[in-house]
């Protein structure tokens, strides 16, 4: 009898640092870890201001160091993990540094919005494999990203569903010609409103994704398409497409999470259950898959996919990203630090939900251009942008 041996007993599981680890997608990271103790160690956890999760997180998962960027909670957070073998940092410098420790594979990149930029370069010129949920840093600074993975030989593993679902359609087709991308949108709750209803939508009600558990921001920035928006943008650096060769499609069962297709006409698709573990394991895993006890698509039960057009009337986030990703240098950084602030503004009920278009409108005809910026010159632009998105609440 031939006796079967795994294929991982004698490998040295990955080392994992998660920015963002207590954020929905650094949560789901953590399940797919906990499921999978033999492939994956956690080695490094940060949060924003969620001291007491971090805490419940660096208790299950012993990892090899803790930073919380609030740098008022390293006090709190320090004395909590007293009695245990790690080191506990804070603050923005502390979080760069911790991602270019040696002993780090795998940096999940899931902080929300311009924050996780720096952090991604340093691990990127510290050579670690990114897997990228943060979105924003490709919408931010996409070009000096994929020169720099390209200059340190870095693999960027997309994580976002979407993404995940085309990376998966291209393997195996490296030399064959994309024609056209379909990514694919839920819709957000607010699909079936009409231009007038949504002069009162509120974000309670924003905040109620048909489909995904995401975190906050994400979602207000799917109820609007902003989401969709920059995922048009981060799809143009991570599969070297123009922008006219990436089509949106309003898919409400968010079944096909994103589909390619190809020069002779062919369409490839990746479908799978709504769960955000899926793409995370995926991105850890890959090339290979393993087994997983993730939901699985019955199709006698799901019956239809249907797709519709984007209204771009009710959701002109979407055209202000074409806008910003075909003008180009730091047009879409100033796009994203003003959605920063309009974003929070309308979860603070502080403006409604179409002023947010509107704002980011007027942002996009006044901020200053720059066609080959540098990462100072992104620095200067989030700076700047974020005082005169300010200025227009």
């Amino acid at each position: 009898m031939i006796r079967q041996v795994s294929l991982h007993s004698n490998m040295k599981p990955k080392q994992i640092a998660i920015l963002g680890s207590t954020g929905s997608i650094g949560r789901q990271a953590l399940d797919v870890i906990g499921a999978n103790p033999d492939r994956f160690e956690v080695y490094a956890i940060s949060a924003n201001n969620s001291v007491d999760l971090l805490i419940q997180q660096a208790r299950r998962f012993h990892p090899e160091i803790v930073c919380i960027a609030n740098e008022q909670h390293y006090e709190y957070l320090r004395d909590a993990l007293a009695d245990m073998p790690l080191k506990v940092f804070a603050g923005n410098d502390a979080i760069a540094q911790m991602v270019t420790m040696p002993s780090i594979d795998i940096v999940l990149a899931s902080m929300v919005g311009y924050a996780g930029l720096r952090p991604t370069i340093e691990a990127i010129k510290a050579g670690k494999t990114i897997a990228l949920a943060n979105k924003e840093t490709l919408v931010v600074a996409g070009e000096l990203i994929c020169n720099l993975a390209a200059q340190y030989n870095v693999k960027i593993l997309p994580v976002d569903s979407e993404h995940s679902a085309i990376f998966q359609s291209l393997v195996g087709e490296s030399n064959n010609r994309i024609e056209k991308i379909l990514l694919t949108a839920s819709g957000g709750p607010f699909r079936t409103l009409s231009l007038d209803q949504l002069q009162n939508v509120s974000a309670a009600q924003a905040l109620k994704h048909p489909n995904w558990d995401m975190g906050a921001k994400i979602t207000i920035d799917s109820a609007s398409m902003m989401n969709k928006g920059f995922e048009v943008i981060e799809a143009k650096w991570l599969f070297g497409v123009e922008p006219e060769q990436i089509e949106v499609l309003i898919h409400p069962q968010s079944i096909i999470h994103s589909m390619v297709q190809f020069e002779d006409g062919t369409v490839k698709a990746q479908l799978g259950m709504p769960d955000m573990r899926l793409p995370i394991q995926y991105a850890f895993t890959f090339p290979k898959r393993t087994i997983s006890d993730f939901p699985r698509i019955d199709f006698v039960k799901l019956q239809t996919l249907t797709f519709e057009k984007p209204d771009l009337n009710k959701f002109p986030n979407l055209a202000l990203a074409y806008e910003a990703i075909n003008k180009g240098g730091n047009m879409p950084c100033a796009l994203n630090a003003a959605n920063e602030i309009v974003n929070e503004a309308f979860r603070n009920d502080q403006i409604s939900f179409v002023r947010m278009s509107e704002i980011l409108s007027q942002i996009l005809e006044k901020t200053f251009f720059i066609n080959n910026p540098s990462y100072e010159d992104y620095v200067l632009t989030d700076k700047t942008v974020r005082q005169q998105t300010l200025e227009l609440l």
